[in-house]
């Protein structure tokens, strides 16, 4: 108990040596208690960890697939998950390494020059590499990283996918 902090009745019935009967009499104490002894010290649960970060990744993901489908401003995206652009980038690349199409033409013909956007992608056509130190030693004059890495995106999207 000391390790896993149960908090509910089901919780403490998980709990090795603790049967149902020991549960049904003494668990609704123990969880109160150490509900209660978990919140007054600011103990993050495992359990806890584990279910907020993957529910926040899912729900990051589904939000970036269904708004970039929408053709949602890409800094309007990180505002509304409270992302900064990096981090929102990051979500992204996650999404198209794992073989999900992401739509951002939209963006990048808002945004780019439509010369530096089809010499990218064929530099990326010829290219072994996907690192951003290759990308940057080509185009580090021309693009900042951020924009190297939203041409990656599109380029594995549309190419890998």
């Amino acid at each position: 108990m000391t390790v896993q902090y149960p908090i509910t009745v089901d919780e403490i019935t998980k709990i090795y040596g603790v049967g149902e009967g020991k549960a049904k009499k003494y668990g609704k104490e123990f969880a109160d208690y150490i509900k209660t002894y978990v919140e007054d010290n600011n103990i993050e649960r495992t359990q806890d960890m584990v279910l907020k970060q993957v529910a926040n990744k899912s729900s990051h993901k589904v939000f970036i697939i269904q708004s970039t489908d929408k053709k949602i401003d890409l800094e309007d995206i990180a505002r509304a998950k409270n992302l900064s652009m990096d981090e929102l980038l990051k979500e992204m690349e996650r999404i198209v390494y794992q073989g999900t199409k992401l739509n951002i033409d939209y963006y990048i013909e808002d945004n780019f020059d439509e010369d530096i956007v089809d010499g990218f992608m064929e530099f990326m056509n010829e290219s072994e590499s996907d690192s951003m130190k290759v990308l940057l030693d080509e185009f580090g004059d021309e693009l900042s990283d951020e924009e190297v890495r939203m041409l990656r995106i599109k380029f594995i999207s549309d190419v890998a996918n």
